[in-house]
């Protein structure tokens, strides 16, 4: 009998341990949080090398208080990079790596407390699976209500966005996701888009995308807004697609500005839906317009128009992309 008592306790002991939040919080700075005036702004970063203006714009637009960092994995190798930047009460990193982690009420008590938010790139199916309708879900959209500054890159940028390529596919690796097998197959099963994981209202019905140029991702992005017309959430969906190096920083009023070394934006919208886009087919989709912002470009998310770059068509025809650009140009 005592032994089946202790082998009680160690099963009860093991699946209480299962089930504890794995999240881990680092933080650099004062140990007290404050509480400063901020103003929203969202800081949309496309990868690769992170900016220093990106970050700095964040941390002026929380009033110089607690900066806080997500993450699904990685360490805190933020933190030390941004409080040197910043004039910071404090700077902290939150890995949140499951579900029961993010459903912690100290994970959402941390995010409200935050000025600034910043998501770091990684697996955005991570945030997703693991994030997604959790209290830190709302805690995220508590902080966006209340007028405080947020931002992303990579996979942090691609969930910012009302519609959202999730990487929730056969594949683990959403590079392996080539524009080239989804323009022959818009339904193929990793032309995985979800939306409404955050709520920016500058960016509702908008797609965002990262590593745009770098990598080659116009035609996968094509596909997605064909999706999202063809599957009846929008009829007329647009897109901030940003390359690495480059950076849109956004103000509250909707104008916004390009920044760094890289390729710059492009900002797509669409005009009617796809004239064919079903499984196992060649898509076809007539003219998307392209807006092209380098860096020190403008452009007003709420008028849709930009000053400074250049502005050309695209269509798909039975899988191929055609551009209105001198020499048929894509980007």
């Amino acid at each position: 009998m005592i032994r089946f008592h202790a082998l009680l306790v160690l099963v009860l002991l093991s699946s209480v341990l299962a089930q504890q939040p794995t999240y881990k919080y680092i933080r650099l700075g004062n140990a007290q949080d404050v509480t400063t005036k901020t103003a929203a702004g969202y800081a949309l970063m496309g990868g690769g090398t992170d900016l220093d203006e990106a970050f700095k714009f964040l941390c002026d637009k929380g009033g110089g208080g607690d900066f806080l960092v997500l993450r699904a994995s990685g360490d805190d190798e933020y933190n030390d990079y941004i409080y040197k930047l910043c004039k910071a009460n404090s700077v902290a990193t939150l890995v949140i790596t499951d579900r029961e982690s993010a459903s912690d009420p100290k994970v959402a008590d941390i995010i409200h407390h935050a000025e600034s938010v910043f998501i770091a790139g990684g697996d955005q199916s991570h945030y997703i699976n693991w994030w997604m309708g959790t209290p830190m879900q709302d805690a995220l959209n508590a902080h966006i209500t209340a007028g405080k500054p947020i931002g992303g890159t990579s996979a942090g940028l691609a969930v910012l966005g009302q519609y959202i390529y999730s990487a929730q596919g056969d594949a683990p690796d959403d590079d392996d996701l080539q524009s080239a097998q989804t323009l022959v197959n818009p339904y193929m099963p990793r032309v995985t888009v979800r939306r409404d994981f955050v709520k920016i209202d500058l960016l509702a019905n908008t797609l965002t995308d990262t590593h745009f140029a770098k990598r080659d991702r116009m035609g996968r992005t094509l596909t997605f807004l064909a999706r999202i017309m063809k599957d009846g959430w929008s009829p007329g969906p647009r897109e901030i697609a940003v390359d690495e190096k480059s950076a849109v920083l956004v103000e509250r009023n909707g104008k916004a500005r390009v920044i760094g070394s890289g390729k710059g934006a492009y900002f797509l919208s669409t005009r009617g839906g796809p004239e064919v886009c079903r499984e196992n087919t060649p898509l076809t989709f007539r003219d998307i317009t392209v807006y092209r912002g380098p860096a020190g470009s403008e452009f007003n998310l709420k008028e849709w128009r930009g000053k400074g770059g250049a502005t050309y068509s695209l269509s798909v025809v039975e899988g191929k992309i055609q551009s209105t650009q001198k020499n048929g140009e894509v980007y």
